[in-house]
């Protein structure tokens, strides 16, 4: 099996080179370019997914709907694009609203050090998701009150990108907000702030996260 190569970028996502995935992800990191993808069903509701127990990081915890690396010669949008039949079986169109920096240890096997760009989407029938094996175990559709109410209770098993990602989303460019308004209204007011702030506290008590301009 070929070894995937990440791209590694300087604080402003300037890219700088290129490691190996294994290499990437050590308890030390290196600094690389990665996406995350918040899917929603047309009313709103944030389609979550279950890690596979496989993976090296964070395995069986919920995520964002996926999330991964692009490749040298695409961008943000066009590698979520491509990653979202590999992951979740279906195609579809992504938009791009923002990047965030972050460094994350688990446990003592490894961590994420990476700028993140964060995508968006609708799925029209999420009933057409699949597990794919090995990467996904499970998938759940909740409304904002059910997410802040799970962070409250359990915020350990949750992804901190996901979180930092749902706590940004009022950094998104305008014509975003107003693109996404009736999907994103509900995430974005001063509870879900207040809860999201919490829960990412819980993974990164540092606050070893910021938005990159």
């Amino acid at each position: 099996m070929t070894e995937e190569y990440l791209v590694l970028v300087n604080e402003k996502d300037e890219p700088i080179g290129k490691e190996e995935k294994v290499k990437c992800h050590l308890p030390n990191g290196i600094l690389h370019r990665a996406f995350t993808a918040l899917l929603f069903d047309k009313n709103g509701k944030l389609i979550l997914t279950q890690r596979a127990k496989e993976k090296m990081l964070w395995p069986s915890d919920w995520d964002g709907t996926f999330a991964s690396h692009p490749r040298e010669t695409e961008t943000y949008v066009s590698s979520g694009e491509r990653r979202m039949p590999e992951e979740l079986g279906i195609s579809g169109k992504l938009d791009y609203l923002f990047k965030f920096e972050y460094h994350v240890p688990y446990k003592d096997v490894g961590s994420e050090n990476e700028i993140c760009g964060t995508l968006i989407g609708i799925v029209d029938d999420p009933s057409k998701l699949q597990k794919i094996p090995g990467e996904i175990d499970g998938i759940k559709l909740v409304s904002s009150s059910e997410m802040i109410s799970e962070l409250e209770s359990n915020p350990k098993i949750y992804c901190p990108w996901m979180i930092i990602a749902l706590e940004l989303l009022n950094k998104s460019d305008e014509s975003m907000l107003e693109k996404y308004e009736n999907i994103l209204s509900p995430w974005m007011n001063r509870e879900a702030h207040e809860r999201f702030q919490e829960a990412i506290k819980v993974h990164l008590p540092d606050g070893n996260w910021r938005l990159v301009e």
